[in-house]
């Protein structure tokens, strides 16, 4: 049976916000929840962006069984590996052994504001030096090395969870896949095409969990639906290669000013139709996906979002 998660998006919410949101998952019957981890919202109009980590902080605290997730962290630019190790390894003793690490190459969006973005070659590489840093790290030892992006100077982690947390990586093509099948714990994509799950599998992922995400945008007005949708996800249809790259809220506001309402509606799931939902969820299951995080466009209506599902939605999807 698939894993329904809630997604905390850190781009539509304040801090305070994000953690009622999640005690308010957990309570319906959530099974996961995922983070973003942005400097910028995609959009103006979205309005929020709060350090994902102090979030992640005071949801361990305020929740006692729903699982936390980065969905996802780069490590490599904003963020050392080091400082990324021992964050993640914090959270997992907050916790109580509750945390995955989610990990990426990054996006331009969130990455330039330290004023480096190397092309996509370049960040996977980083991203491979970075994983093996945090996962000496995770073992309690000093680490010494100088690789070929990364100086770590006698590092080591003196507050070391017994159970280092899970570590997913970020797959949106074959090299990307390839080095999620070799080093992750977790697949991580945000579309459901079984290429992806068939390029882990053969690097060395088969077995492990391959976890989705499906932005909906529930209101029992299905227009509002679609006009809210519009609003604050439009930047949703630019695909994994455009949105990486544009640097600026901005950009993704005149790189889909073409996007009309009915584009948008025609990808993503809208009104308070479970069955919707429940048909781009099986998509991901179709395609070898073992979780699903469903992300609710809009800041202000999560709890309502969150009544529904779990008196409708939840139920109907347990049966896939």
């Amino acid at each position: 049976m698939v894993q329904i998660g809630y997604t905390m998006m850190t781009e539509q919410a304040g801090p305070r916000e994000l953690v009622n949101h999640v005690v308010h998952a957990e309570d319906v019957g959530f099974d996961f929840s995922v983070t973003s981890d942005h400097a910028f919202p995609w959009l103006r109009s979205q309005g929020h962006s709060p350090y994902a980590w102090s979030v992640l902080g005071a949801a361990a605290q305020a929740t006692t069984e729903i699982p936390l997730m980065t969905y996802v962290t780069c490590p490599t630019m904003r963020y050392h590996p080091a400082v990324v190790a021992q964050k993640a390894a914090t959270l997992q003793l907050l916790s109580e052994g509750r945390f995955r690490l989610g990990l990426g190459s990054g996006e331009n969006l969130n990455e330039h504001i330290v004023g480096d973005w190397p092309p996509a070659d370049i960040r996977i590489d980083m991203l491979r030096e970075a994983v093996e840093i945090i996962r000496e790290l995770f073992r309690g030892e000093h680490v010494s090395r100088r690789g070929g992006h990364f100086t770590v100077e006698s590092a080591r982690l003196w507050d070391v969870p017994d159970v280092a947390p899970p570590i997913g990586i970020a797959a949106s093509g074959g090299r990307s896949c390839r080095l999620a099948g070799e080093l992750a714990d977790v697949l991580v994509a945000t579309e459901p095409k079984s290429s992806l799950v068939e390029a882990f599998d053969r690097a060395g992922g088969s077995g492990k969990p391959r976890v989705g995400q499906l932005p909906i945008c529930y209101d029992t007005d299905r227009d509002r639906a679609v006009q809210r949708a519009h609003d604050q996800f439009r930047w949703f249809s630019g695909g994994w290669k455009v949105n990486s790259e544009l640097p600026h809220p901005d950009s993704f506001d005149a790189a889909t000013q073409y996007v009309r309402p009915e584009d948008v509606a025609e990808s993503i799931p809208c009104g308070d139709d479970p069955e919707a939902v429940v048909e781009a969820v099986r998509q991901f299951t179709d395609a070898g996906f073992t979780e699903v995080a469903l992300v609710q466009i809009g800041g202000d209506t999560q709890h309502d979002f969150l009544e529904w599902a779990g008196a409708k939605l939840l139920p109907e999807l347990r049966v896939l």
